[in-house]
């Protein structure tokens, strides 16, 4: 979806619903938006790939006008296989509520699924932006900018 500021991304949206405006015969769509990282509460972290989105609960009714063109959006597994990632590919793995905020809610606890894997000393979430290596001796993934205890590494 087209941004109103040209020089921002543009917005992702899943069409779930093609929908006739009978009032002035256009063409409307009802979305369910996905967010940035950086356009929810808890922001970019480290482990978010450049390409991750996420899906939200917010959804909206949009013109067809406004729609830019077609992208895919990933699961995380699928993305990391991909031979070569182009300009509209993306992935999410979280879900967001972007509902109103309750002050008794950690803005941390606004994502589905709770817990994901972690890895490396840093225990965060896989990153595939980031290469990772393997210890041969002791199975264990880390970042590859880790430092690494002695063993054979094979790397991904």
């Amino acid at each position: 979806m087209r941004s109103a500021e040209s020089d921002t991304p543009p917005y992702i949206a899943r069409v779930e619903r093609l929908v006739a405006n009978d009032g002035n015969n256009e063409m409307m769509v009802r979305v369910r938006w996905y967010y940035r990282p950086e356009d929810t509460e808890v922001g970019r972290r480290v482990f978010h790939g450049e390409k991750e989105i996420f899906l939200s609960n917010n959804y909206d009714m949009q013109s067809t006008q406004t729609i830019q063109g077609k992208c895919v959006v990933h699961t995380l597994q699928q993305y990391a296989k991909l031979k070569y990632v182009g300009v509209d590919d993306y992935f999410c793995r979280y879900e967001y509520d972007a509902g109103e905020r309750d002050s008794h809610v950690a803005a941390g606890e606004r994502f589905t699924p709770k817990r994901v894997t972690v890895y490396c000393k840093c225990n965060n979430p896989y990153n595939p932006d980031c290469y990772m290596v393997q210890c041969d001796t002791c199975k264990s993934w880390y970042l590859s900018d880790s430092q690494l205890h002695l063993g054979y590494l094979s790397i991904v």
